[in-house]
């Protein structure tokens, strides 16, 4: 599978390039609003691995994810839209705030992946939102990877990608709506982990054998 990543050269986004070139089973293109920096990041992770801006890097992959910073999302989704055609698009991101009491759910209505749904015509699915970078960029952590979409192919995708970055299993979560609960997951992973200082993650218990 050829996939693009775009912000790349970010937290979330580093690290799934670094764990998907580890694994070497895919062509991966490093995006980034500068193309200059993916490219640098790309020469980084070794031969193979492309880097070019966020808007050339959707060109002739089977999926793009977007792991750009929630505030930049729906900004980048706009801009990369006629560029990304039917391209299936994986959204990762959750927007949070902080308040004393530790990091909060976005209050909007819908989720992110629904709203950058509405800028696109490709199909988009939602998902690793329970998977911190820090996880990433190790061993493949042990536990579950949840997965929302409407549209099948698009989904199956997602879900043979998601499937490569932890030893657990990669679970179909339902549709896009289901973002809404995934996203909000995020303040509940980040407050465990400041509360317990750890990495959690979430394994989903009572399923049938795969």
């Amino acid at each position: 599978m050829r996939v693009a990543i775009l912000g790349g050269t970010g937290s979330f986004g580093g690290a799934l390039a670094h764990r998907l070139v580890a694994l070497g089973e895919d062509e991966i293109v490093i995006g980034s609003r500068e193309g200059a920096r993916a490219r640098a990041r790309a020469s980084e992770l070794g031969a193979g691995v492309e880097g070019a801006s966020n808007l050339e890097a959707v060109a002739g992959v089977d999926l793009a994810v977007l792991a750009v910073a929630a505030d930049a999302a729906l900004e980048t989704a706009r801009s990369l839209a006629a560029a990304l055609g039917s391209t299936p698009l994986l959204s990762v991101a959750s927007s949070l705030s902080f308040a004393p009491g530790g990091a909060l759910p976005d209050p909007e209505r819908r989720s992110l992946a629904e709203r950058v749904q509405q800028l696109v015509a490709a199909p988009v699915v939602a998902g690793l939102h329970s998977i911190g970078a820090r996880n990433l960029d190790r061993a493949p952590p042990h536990e579950d990877a949840l997965i929302c979409g409407d549209d099948a192919e698009a989904k199956e995708l997602a879900l043979v990608l998601a499937g490569k970055l932890v030893s657990g299993r990669a679970l179909d979560a339902g549709p896009l709506a289901s973002a809404r609960a995934l996203e909000g997951l995020t303040a509940v992973i980040v407050n465990l982990n400041r509360r317990y200082r750890a990495h959690a993650g979430i394994s989903v218990t009572g399923l049938p054998p795969p």
